[in-house]
C-alpha cells in the first residue's frame, strides 16, 4: 500500500459508520464519529474519525482539519474529566510504514495511567464490549 493509494470504502470504519459493524460509540455528528478502540492500548482509548471518505491526514481538505482536531481536543478533555488519567497520548498514523492499519483517517486519544500497563500500537488484545460501552457512556457524559 502506498501513502497515496485510493480510498477503500470497505474498510472497518466505513462499515461502522454505515452501521454494518458494531462499535461502542462515544459521540457522533454529521461530520465526525468517536468510538472506543476495540483493541484498546489503555482503558478509555478513543478513536476520532471523520465521516468523509479520506485515507489519511495528507488527503483531508484543509477546511476539515480544524473540525477534526477540535473534536480531538474535546474528546481528550472529556477523557481527562471522566477518567482522570496521569497523561493523554494523541497520535495519528499515515501509511503502513508509519503504523497505520486501518486506511481511513483516524486520531487516537489514549489515556495513560501510571499504575496500568500501556499496550503498544497493534499489540493490544480485544476489549470487552460491555466495558467499552460503559467507558463510552462515561466519556460521552463529559463532552
Amino acid at each position: 500500500m502506498t501513502l497515496h493509494a485510493e480510498y477503500d470504502p470497505s474498510n472497518i470504519f466505513a462499515k461502522i459508520m454505515a452501521h454494518d459493524m458494531p462499535a461502542a460509540r462515544v459521540y457522533e455528528d454529521e461530520h465526525i464519529l468517536v468510538i472506543m478502540d476495540a483493541f484498546p492500548q489503555s482503558r478509555g482509548h478513543c478513536l476520532v474519525i471523520p465521516k468523509r471518505p479520506v485515507r489519511n491526514l495528507l488527503a483531508l481538505a484543509p477546511k476539515d482539519v480544524g473540525r477534526l482536531f477540535g473534536t480531538v481536543q474535546r474528546v481528550a478533555q472529556a477523557v481527562d474529566k471522566a477518567l482522570s488519567p496521569d497523561g493523554i497520548v494523541v497520535t495519528q498514523f499515515n501509511g503502513a510504514p508509519a503504523g497505520q492499519s486501518v486506511f481511513h483517517l483516524h486520531v487516537h486519544v489514549i489515556p495513560k495511567f501510571d499504575s496500568e500497563n500501556f499496550a503498544g500500537h497493534g499489540e493490544a488484545k480485544m476489549g470487552d464490549i460491555d466495558e467499552l460501552k460503559a467507558l463510552a457512556q462515561k466519556i460521552a457524559e463529559k463532552l
